[in-house]
């Protein structure tokens, strides 16, 4: 009904307005409103921080690769070596532009951080041998990975026998770069010291003192119902410096048993 009462209201409009008025209403009506544009297509290249990283990472590879410079030295004066390591001294690029051309020679920048920049005079031969070397170390390398944790559970009345198996495995695990979780639960016996699921853990990490740590120190669990550590193994400058403490007994650490009961590795009293 509004729909109907708002059409007649427009056309009386159209017949009482001046003329302009009425040829731009009826203009409207007539052919009624223009058609929409149809939508345009943008391309768009989708941000992500991925691709900033693996870009970052090219250029910083890229940046540090062992390559000769060209003759594009940006600085004025660079410190320079010659291909045989000798230091011939600071320079100025326009020299060593000119050493370089008579002695047919590359640049390769050896320090950029120096004041100023040390660069170096090389063959194209020792340019490949020098990136044959880089490219040896690079695979010989450890590639980083995560490091895995072992868990082992027993109770703090274990016998002997049965631990110096597990000193073993957690030995074994250690040698190779595993963490170890221990839990040690505290036994049945009601007269059992408060303290000896604590020293349990303290014993086995003193014998693998050699290859081994606290990554965590015994904390009590399960409302002091256990007991539970963290072994990690020695970084090497760790072991070195075990190596190297006065009294420092040699050999394995873990075979300290003399073998009667048939287990390697036996933990001291």
């Amino acid at each position: 009904m509004a729909a109907l009462f708002l059409k007649k209201l427009t056309l009386q409009t159209i017949k009482t307005e001046n003329c302009c008025i009425r040829r731009c209403l009826s203009k409207y009506i007539l052919q009624g409103p223009a058609s929409p544009r149809p939508p345009r297509l943008i391309h768009a290249k989708a941000f992500s921080t991925e691709d900033t990283q693996d870009e970052s990472t090219k250029k910083k590879k890229n940046e540090t690769a062992f390559s000769s410079v060209g003759r594009k030295i940006n600085e004025r004066i660079i410190h320079v070596l010659d291909e045989q390591g000798n230091d011939l001294g600071h320079m100025h690029r326009a020299n060593v532009i000119r050493l370089m051309t008579e002695r047919d020679l590359r640049l390769v920048k050896r320090d950029a951080s120096a004041e100023p920049p040390q660069y170096q005079l090389l063959t194209g031969a020792q340019i490949h041998q020098e990136r044959l070397r880089l490219r040896e170390a690079e695979r010989a390398a450890p590639k980083p990975g995560p490091t895995l944790t072992k868990e082992l559970t027993f109770s703090s009345n274990i016998g002997q026998h049965d631990l110096n198996t597990k000193s073993k495995q957690i030995q074994q695990w250690i040698e190779k770069k595993y963490k170890v979780q221990i839990t040690v639960k505290k036994g049945k016996s009601a007269d059992e010291p408060e303290d000896k699921m604590e020293e349990m853990c303290n014993r086995i990490v003193q014998a693998v003192s050699g290859i081994a740590t606290f990554s965590s120190r015994p904390q009590p669990i399960r409302g002091g119902k256990a007991v539970m550590c963290v072994l990690r193994p020695l970084s090497k400058k760790e072991e070195a410096a075990w190596r190297a403490a006065p009294g420092t007994p040699r050999g394995d650490a873990l075979n300290t048993g003399d073998g009667k009961d048939g287990a390697s590795g036996v933990l001291p009293h």
